[in-house]
Formats: C-alpha cells, sequence, structure tokens
C-alpha cells in the first residue's frame, strides 16, 4: 500500500494537513476543556505507553540528523541538480513498486496489482530503468503498498507506537512490516553506498517539510507521532477511516482489516508525514 505522487497529491496534501492539524490540536490542548484534554491523553497514553523512552530515542535521532544528516543532504541539495535528484528518487520509486506488486497480491488486490506490474515494466524499459517516470504520464499511478498494510489487511492489530533509532517511527506491527519489504526490495541488495544514496536523496527533498515541523509545532514529537500514526491508519484502511489512533486493546477494535490502499508525498502515492526520522518512507517527488 505504498503510493506517493502524481494524480494522488491532492489526497497527500489533505492527508498531510490533516495529520498536522490534529498534532496541532493535540499541542495545544491546554486550552481546551479539561474533558478534552483527559481524553486525548487517554488516548496518547494507550497509542504511546513507552512516550518517556520513545522521547529519548526521538532526541538522539534528532540530534543525529542537525549535526549528519542534515549538513551532508543540504550540500548534496546544493551540488546536485534538481533533475539528478528526481531521476534518483523515480529509480528507487521504481524498484519500491516490486513490494507494491507482491503486496497487492497478498492483500487480494489483483487488478491493481496487474496495473503496478504494468507501471513497473513501462519504467523499468521505456523510462531507462525507472530514471524516467513514463507511466504517471499514461494513467498508471503510484500506489502505496507495504507489508505492514498487509499484517493490517490480514487482522493484525497495530500496537504500540515506537521510535527506532535512527530509522524513526514505526509501531509494533511495522516492525515486521518494515523486516518484509526490506528483503523484497532490491534495493536493499545493491550495495551500501547505493542505499546511502537513497537514504541521502530522500532526506535532502524532505528538508522544507522539516523545518516547517521543527518551526510551527510546539512540540515536535507529539506532531510527528500524531501525524504518522493518522497516516499509517489511513493507507492501512484506505482512507476510510479517520481515526489516527488504532490500537491494540480488550476492545477488540481494530477495523483495519479493510482493504488497503496507498501514498508519502513524499512518499509516493499518498504523502505521509515528513519527519527527519521517517527514512522509511519515500519523500515528496522533487519539483521538476
Amino acid at each position: 500500500m505504498n503510493k506517493p505522487y502524481s494524480g494522488n497529491r491532492i489526497a497527500k496534501t489533505r492527508l498531510s494537513i490533516s495529520g498536522m492539524l490534529i498534532g496541532a490540536a493535540i499541542t495545544l490542548g491546554g486550552c481546551a476543556t479539561t474533558g478534552v484534554t483527559e481524553q486525548q491523553s487517554s488516548a496518547a497514553n494507550q497509542a504511546d505507553p513507552y512516550e518517556n523512552v520513545n522521547r529519548v530515542v526521538y532526541n538522539f535521532n534528532d540530534t543525529i540528523d542537525d549535526y549528519l544528516a542534515a549538513p551532508v543532504s543540504q550540500a548534496y541539495n546544493k551540488i546536485t541538480p534538481q533533475f539528478m535528484r528526481t531521476g534518483v528518487f523515480n529509480f528507487f520509486s521504481n524498484l519500491k513498486n516490486i513490494n507494491v506488486v507482491i503486496n497487492d497480491a497478498l492483500q487480494a488486490k489483483f487488478s491493481q496489482s496487474a496495473r503496478d506490474t504494468g507501471r513497473f515494466a513501462l519504467n523499468s524499459t521505456l523510462g531507462l530503468g525507472g530514471f524516467v517516470d513514463v507511466a504517471t504520464h499514461v494513467g498508471l499511478e503510484q500506489n502505496n503498498e507495504d507489508f505492514e498494510q498487509t499484517l493490517a489487511v490480514w487482522g493484525v492489530p497495530q500496537g504500540s507506537y515506537l521510535v527506532i533509532p535512527l530509522l524513526g517511527p514505526s509501531t509494533v506491527r511495522g516492525v515486521p512490516g518494515a523486516a518484509f519489504d526490506t528483503a523484497a526490495n532490491p534495493s536493499t541488495y545493491l550495495g551500501m553506498p547505493i542505499q546511502l544514496i537513497s537514504l541521502l536523496n530522500t532526506r535532502a527533498n524532505a528538508e522544507g517539510s522539516l523545518k516547517f515541523i521543527d518551526e510551527a509545532s510546539l512540540d515536535p514529537y507529539v506532531f510527528t507521532r500524531e501525524s504518522f500514526l493518522q497516516w499509517r491508519n489511513n493507507l492501512a484502511t484506505d482512507g476510510k477511516s479517520e481515526s489516527s489512533l488504532d490500537l491494540d486493546d480488550e476492545s477488540g477494535a481494530d477495523e483495519e482489516a479493510a482493504t488497503a490502499k496507498g501514498n508519502d508525498s513524499v512518499a509516493n502515492n499518498k504523502a505521509g508525514p515528513k519527519t527527519k526520522h521517517t527514512l522509511q518512507l519515500l519523500p515528496p517527488p522533487p519539483q521538476k
């Protein structure tokens, strides 16, 4: 269920804005009534029971980004022409379509799987190995399907929110999902230098969004968490759920086992929240 660009840009933008509004609302919760504040606090505690530890990891990731990733990506932006960054983005996005096709099939989305297979084949040939996104121009839009969404369709609960060192936001369900997607993605086997280029290009393309989060949110941690959870829940339910929290509790209210579909605005297909610590997500497509 991974889908970042083209025809889905408007949907992605709406989703990102929706996530930002939720983050801002929770951050400014002190201005609301006591009842609303308590409800928000209770929901946050359920979704993020390890907040104290997660905040420590978040701050660690933030420090690494400030002193290493950010300077390197800024230098990369200065010396690399936009068309090259776009081509690199398209190349890795095209390889990721193999994951999309696999997860389409695992979710029984066979028609979508056929279209996504056609997209991959077209970009891999006429698109010069994926550096040119030919498929989008002929109506084959990028979809966003991954194994975490597949697990959701199969009824696996989302579980608690986690912040992984160096990797960023995730959930209990997202950990095995990311492991499967990494193993299925051909770029994993291209060698460390190639993988570093992918991460660097992703970080560089997200520069503007990261600055916005740091400057516009009173609590970047809460902003990131709420945006990320809403985005993942939206992907898992194919946009049918407005809730940002999908909890694994005795109530058995895990309704995510609906058909899954996708986006990151970078991300690709559907734009997911862009944060310093969301390198597992594709950034918004670089402007041409």
